[in-house]
């Protein structure tokens, strides 16, 4: 197990597809911490929209520019992958009320599982609060003309194709 660096930072989700407030939220962990990786969560009870290849695909494309965020998949406990990496801390967002109480339960079972790991928080941009791939995936299918000028507002531009692609399949 390799030592636990404290300027290395995981976001793990599922990213089914990554979103604005995604986005919002790895670039500035990117600034925060020297090296960011964003985990890619495989849950084999969900059925995601993507693979799991084409989530990494989409998240590489759309963070290209940032040198220090790495892409990876897993499976298994988030905090085991945090480890396996040598990371000390776990990045996670907070967008609402319900978020908080749900991730102050969330960092108390890991800080049980590993307590040599940190939870770091960060708020949710205003703008970026309401946005959930549920949300997403109902505006690409029900949308009418104009869908995918309505999608720039909720997910990266290089995600629309794809995910008008999956909805609406030629």
């Amino acid at each position: 197990m390799p030592t636990q660096n404290s300027r290395h930072a995981v976001y793990v989700g599922s990213f089914d597809p990554v979103t604005l407030g995604h986005e919002d939220l790895i670039r500035r962990g990117a600034d925060v911490f020297d090296s960011l990786t964003v985990g890619v969560g495989i849950n084999p009870s969900k059925s995601p929209l993507f693979t799991v290849e084409e989530r990494i695909t989409l998240i590489r494309s759309t963070f290209e520019d940032l040198p220090n965020v790495q892409v990876q998949s897993f499976s298994g406990l988030a905090v085991d992958f945090v480890r396996s990496l040598g990371a000390k801390v776990m990045l996670r967002g907070l967008r609402t009320l319900t978020d908080i109480e749900a991730e102050f339960t969330m960092s108390l079972a890991n800080r049980v599982l590993s307590p040599e790991l940190e939870t770091v928080f960060l708020m949710a941009s205003e703008k970026y609060t309401h946005i959930s791939s549920s949300l997403i995936k109902q505006i690409a299918q029900m949308g009418g003309e104009g869908t995918a000028k309505q999608l720039e507002n909720f997910v990266p531009a290089n995600v629309i194709p794809a995910l008008l692609e999956k909805i609406r399949p030629s």
